[in-house]
């Protein structure tokens, strides 16, 4: 059904949404006797520090029901809203409901419904959830409610899950900022000048404050990776075919070159494997059907063997990044494990296939959904080089090699511009032959169980900033690129006693991993607005925010990679993530 009001503006649909959606908080508010507060009551903190396996065992002894855990993160679900933004279709009291069954049920038959019984989960705002909007942060979107529900929601409540909300994501999902004209901005939990990531970004604030156990995302260029890292959570990406997506929506229908994968976020390796197990390899009565192959026990052997790099090559990381590495390198040889540095092959072929590939039809179809809503300042530089002339191109390509000897800039803008049907098999080709040089001189030259990289270039990104530095989400678009099943596991927090960086960032002939020197001023010496005057890195005002590791897998070995991310986790020991780590955002210093 399409919207009621056809004379409205974007800005009427949006205050619309907005005012149902605050209306669902503030029943919840009312229904538990007060606001939400930073400290629990002495009985939830047990329900919130548990792992979602936890939490069904829980339920599963009789010691816990399902209506207990749901309160208890029902409030930091309104918490993390009232402090991120992070929420869009809220369904508390359908939640309630769905608790309350599960606990007549289990008292009638004292059986579990399924593996996720009353483990409070929330959804990207891709999936179709019956009787709710899939806006995606459209207006063209809003008051069509689902007539069904998506595979994996239909997957989730027949395994006993409490669904509780929908996450907020950016505008079209091609940036890692998370805004959009209908939901407004999520902000980082851990500090307030500071994105949460994207396109995941919701779920991972929301999962960052305990307000979920389990969250479900989906990852075309680190869309869970990124935002797992920036807020401190575990995230997981699967290879192309683990998992069904039907009822998923996204922005490019028909786009076939890089594949799209669906994926979980949690606050353990537990809760990753636990979706797992319930998502891959389960068929349904749709199109396109996941391959039959479902969750695989592994056995690792006692020495496993690691392929690390502190750089890509295409731009130097910060010393918050690769200090995430060398912690988590170091962590694995004091258990035994073989660590060996590598390169990636022509460090910005990555990111320069992302940008032909996705750029061939001019972004038409991307862009299509925005119709009269204002587009996000984040789509900026990404939606450019279709619109430049090719003189143009050329011409920024070359003043890039000449003032910064910078092919790397120019490469990827270069790329990014539409294309004949010939050009694009050309590039879906080299695609290929890309894919075959990595795992030629990289997993068979190095004979590597898995690979520990960096997130990105910088712990995350200030708020409005990514219109300039697009080119960050490299590392990760990488492995969607080679189509690896890739984790993330949060290591470290930003400290500026260690973290600060020196003239080996800007000077380029005393040290290696190096790459775009456009990108690596931007960062560190001289930023686009005279706010980040000193550059975008900046340990002292970043101070507490988490970065993650990447924990890589070849093709096909999903669950492999699952097991390797718990070698890492287990290898690091304590160090302060995990269920209720949330310590309060930090304010701009």
């Amino acid at each position: 059904m399409p919207w009621p009001f056809s004379s409205s503006s974007w800005k009427d649909v949006a205050l619309h949404k907005r005012a149902h959606r605050d209306e669902a908080v503030a029943v919840a508010r009312a229904a538990d006797n007060g606001s939400p507060s930073s400290s629990e009551p002495l009985e939830n903190q047990a329900y919130l520090r548990a792992t979602a396996p936890e939490i069904v065992k829980q339920i599963g002894s009789g010691e816990w029901t399902a209506s207990q855990v749901l309160e208890a993160y029902i409030e930091r679900a309104v918490l993390a809203q009232n402090i991120t933004n992070c929420l869009t279709e809220v369904m508390f009291e359908a939640a309630r409901q769905t608790a309350q069954e599960l606990d007549a049920e289990f008292a009638a038959t004292k059986k579990l419904r399924g593996p996720l019984h009353g483990v409070p989960i929330s959804f990207k705002d891709i999936y179709d959830i019956k009787g709710y909007d899939t806006t995606m942060g459209f207006t063209t979107y809003a008051d069509q409610p689902a007539s069904e529900d998506a595979h994996l929601v239909r997957l989730v409540r027949e395994a006993g899950g409490v669904i509780l909300a929908k996450t907020n994501i950016p505008q079209t999902m091609m940036f890692f900022e998370c805004n959009n004209p209908v939901w407004g901005r999520t902000l980082n939990p851990h500090s307030v000048g500071y994105t949460c990531g994207g396109s995941s970004g919701g779920d991972a604030a929301l999962l960052a404050m305990d307000g979920c156990a389990l969250g479900l995302g989906s990852d075309i260029g680190g869309s869970l990776r990124i935002p797992a890292s920036f807020c401190g959570v575990y995230g997981f990406k699967p290879g192309w075919m683990r998992a069904g997506d039907g009822g998923v929506r996204n922005c490019w229908a028909g786009f076939e070159a890089l594949h799209g994968t669906v994926g979980p976020m949690g606050r353990s390796v537990d809760d990753l494997e636990l979706a797992c197990r319930l998502m891959f390899g389960v068929r349904d009565k749709v199109a396109f059907n996941p391959a039959p192959i479902p969750f695989r026990e592994v056995k690792l052997p006692q020495k496993l063997r690691f392929g690390y790099y502190l750089s890509d090559g295409l731009i130097k990381p910060s010393p918050a990044c690769q200090r995430a590495v060398r912690e988590t390198i170091e962590a694995l040889r004091r258990e035994g494990h073989e660590c060996v540095e590598i390169k990636v092959p022509d460090p910005a072929k990555g990111m320069e296939l992302f940008a032909a590939l996705t750029s061939a039809d001019g972004y038409k179809t991307l862009t299509e959904p925005i119709g009269a809503d204002p587009t996000e300042a984040g789509l900026y530089f990404i939606l450019l080089g279709p619109k430049l002339f090719d003189w143009m191109r050329a011409m920024l390509r070359r003043a890039a090699q000449i003032v910064y000897n910078d092919d790397m800039f120019g490469r990827v803008m270069s790329a990014a511009r539409k294309k004949s049907v010939y050009e694009y098999w050309k590039w879906t080709d080299d695609r290929d032959q890309y894919c075959k040089l990595f795992y030629r001189e990289v997993w068979n030259k190095h004979e590597l169980d898995g690979i520990i990289a960096p997130v990105q270039a910088i712990p995350a990104l200030p708020n409005d900033t990514c219109k300039f530095l697009s080119l960050l989400a490299g590392p990760t678009i990488l492995y969607n690129a080679v189509d690896s099943p890739v984790g993330t596991v949060p290591v470290i927090r930003v400290d500026p006693a260690l973290d600060t960086h020196t003239t080996e960032w800007s000077d380029r002939k005393a040290s290696d991993g190096h790459g775009s020197r456009v990108y690596e001023r931007m960062l560190y010496e001289q930023g686009m607005t005279s706010k980040f005057k000193n550059g975008y890195y900046d340990a002292k005002k970043m101070e507490g925010i988490p970065v993650g590791v990447q924990v890589v897998g070849r093709q096909w070995e999903d669950e492999k990679v699952l097991a390797m991310m718990r070698v890492v986790d287990d290898a690091l020991g304590e160090r302060g993530f995990g269920p209720l780590s949330w310590k309060g955002q930090r304010k701009d210093p």
